[in-house]
């Protein structure tokens, strides 16, 4: 099937401007920001003004902006597009000026950072804008692009390489796609972040997170590991979820007896990063951590698609000190549902008893390659 991919959340932006708003977009590096809002100016016909994080002229423009200098560069447009826009300083109080003397101007945001993204524009935008996040491709968007049937004959490669748009398109070089994406981004990109002075340290934290996805996480054994304090360790996870490269799942707690409370796993964003951070692109009957790949897999599409759809269910894994586990938890109110996840359907599974005991209001389910459709799409 020829033609671009259609994103979950184009024509929900589309219909967001001129309302009176700054859209913003967060979202990983390559993951098809600009790519969506470019398309959207596209079938509106419209012809923005363009300004780049990544441009020194752009964001120098940054440094004295006015309200008359913004009726200067604007001219006759109604759009103004900042990409990279978590590179720039200023950038709020400069849009601010923009929007309080210019009803008639859209402004449109993306970023790759959603904390000095969200920190540069969150005070003086409250109230002013519509936030969204675009990750990956997910499976919803593949499935209605390829069909549900050839998906499913690609999952195999997804579990391995990913869904990053250009992975995706160009299945002839998906190694060298994802190393460079790896390179430019986890090494190169990363060290202008705030905070990261010592990129080796980085570089063996990414390898022993992805080493670990689907185990909990000890960041006193992390910091033992890596030979560094624990405080750099919590500091450096934070950065890499801020940057949507990982994300915490946090442990489920009803404060009953020998329940863990603090624990915590870290799961990519994307099958084909973690597999890049430890160049390994294995065929899945070859591996050895299958469970780990499908587990990341399952969990990371389920975050996409209630991130789109907006979802109420908290998402958590559960475990005591005994060692009784549950892979992962959605809880909305009162409301658990549980999910265990298994590679091979016909490997029997079922959610552990101790779980059932204690929560026997709680629905059970086990995720397999034979329902992950209907479960992410």
């Amino acid at each position: 099937m020829n033609g671009k991919i259609s994103r979950i959340i184009a024509e929900d932006v589309s219909r967001k401007f001129f309302k009176g708003k700054v859209i913003v977009v967060y979202g990983p590096r390559q993951s098809g920001k600009t790519t969506l809002i470019k398309e959207l100016l596209r079938e509106m016909a419209v012809s923005p003004v363009f300004l780049n994080g990544d441009d020194d002229l752009d964001v120098h423009y940054f440094d004295t902006v006015t309200a008359s200098r913004w009726t200067q560069l604007m001219g006759e447009k109604k759009v103004v597009f900042i990409d990279e826009g978590q590179k720039i300083q200023n950038l709020g109080r400069a849009v601010k000026l923009l929007v309080d003397s210019r009803d008639d101007v859209q402004v449109v945001i993306t970023g790759s950072s959603s904390f000095t993204l969200a920190n540069s524009v969150e005070e003086p935008l409250t109230g002013r804008k519509f936030e969204y996040r675009l990750f990956p491709l997910s499976y919803a968007e593949l499935a209605k692009h390829f069909g549900f049937l050839e998906e499913s004959k690609k999952l195999e490669l997804r579990l391995v390489y990913g869904s990053y748009p250009e992975v995706v398109t160009n299945e002839d070089g998906v190694k060298e796609t994802l190393k460079m994406l790896a390179d430019s981004y986890l090494y190169r990109d990363l060290m202008q972040y705030e905070g990261i002075r010592k990129p080796a340290v980085l570089e063996k934290l990414l390898r022993a997170v992805a080493l670990q996805v689907g185990s909990e996480v000890s960041y006193n054994e992390l910091a033992g590991l890596i030979g560094v304090s624990r405080t750099l360790v919590e500091s450096y996870l934070k950065i890499l979820e801020q940057a949507f490269i990982i994300f915490p799942l946090t442990s489920y707690s009803n404060n009953l007896r020998n329940e863990i409370k603090k624990g915590v796993k870290y799961y990519f964003w994307d099958n084909g990063i973690r597999n890049a951070v430890l160049n390994d692109f294995t065929p899945v009957p070859q591996r050895n951590d299958i469970g780990a790949l499908w587990e990341n897999y399952a969990i990371s599409e389920r975050m996409k698609r209630n991130a789109y759809n907006r979802a109420d269910g908290l998402p958590y894994f559960w475990r005591t000190t005994d060692q009784m586990e549950v892979d992962y938890l959605e809880v909305c109110g009162s409301k658990i549902k549980a999910f265990e996840f298994k590679w091979n359907p016909k490997k029997k599974s079922r959610v552990t008893k101790a779980f059932t005991n204690r929560y026997p209001e709680a629905e059970v389910e086990t995720i397999t390659p034979e329902n992950i459709a209907e479960w992410v799409g």
